[in-house]
């Protein structure tokens, strides 16, 4: 009954976190952030073990391999215009995530953070998989790595769209870019209620800063950590 009941709550909260996003629709009423956090308080109130919730909802985590294939849709529908700024989204992205790396391995180095929390630290703006993946590859903790992804997908949809306020962004291009590269899928899901332009160059820049971070991690890390 236990993994039922995991799923029937995963699905009512964020149902509900949607219905009150609508209706006020603030950053920190986000549903990925309303979302987990009421879960997890329920979940450790009711004292369900956590295999048992992850037998009812891992084919939700699942979902995320045919919902990411989803996003070509709107990539076809916005092909003209990413053709047309392509140069601009390459620049922006490429510099977006190497300074993410960047500001990561300094960060971890000013707060005296260890060497092994650092290297999982480093790749946090590429996508869950592919952060995992890389900070298996540099010697970090995979699921440490998780977790700072998931924080940084959560600052962005925060401060994303307050950063475009203050900024005065107003291309697609710059919001899909900063959006996308930033802060990974939950930026890009944000970028969506921006417009259906915004959101597919928020697509391509999520892509984009998982290889390049996948690649250029380990050799930024090797030259800051020497």
């Amino acid at each position: 009954m236990l993994p039922v009941f995991s799923f029937i709550l995963t699905a009512i909260v964020y149902w509900g976190a949607k219905r009150l996003y609508v209706r006020v629709p603030r950053a920190y009423l986000s549903p990925l952030i309303v979302t987990p956090a009421l879960v997890i308080l329920i979940v450790l109130w009711g004292e369900v073990p956590y295999a048992d919730y992850n037998t009812g909802t891992k084919w939700l985590t699942e979902m995320i391999g045919p919902g990411t294939v989803t996003l070509a849709v709107p990539l076809y529908k916005n092909l003209g215009m990413l053709k047309k700024h392509a140069a601009a989204i390459t620049a922006g992205v490429l510099s977006g995530a190497i300074l993410a790396i960047l500001t990561s391995i300094l960060l971890a180095k000013a707060f005296h953070l260890t060497t092994s929390l650092t290297e999982s630290l480093a790749p946090r703006s590429a996508t869950t998989p592919i952060a995992m993946a890389a900070a298996g590859v540099i010697g970090g903790i995979p699921s440490m790595t998780a977790v700072f992804v998931l924080i940084t997908g959560i600052l962005g949809v925060a401060a994303g769209p307050l950063a475009i306020r203050l900024l005065r962004i107003e291309h697609e291009v710059g919001r899909g870019v900063l959006l996308g590269t930033s802060s990974h899928t939950a930026g890009t899901t944000k970028a969506f209620e921006f417009g259906s332009a915004a959101g597919s160059i928020s697509s391509i820049a999520m892509i984009m800063t998982a290889f390049i971070t996948f690649c250029a991690a380990p050799w930024i890390l090797t030259a800051l950590m020497r």
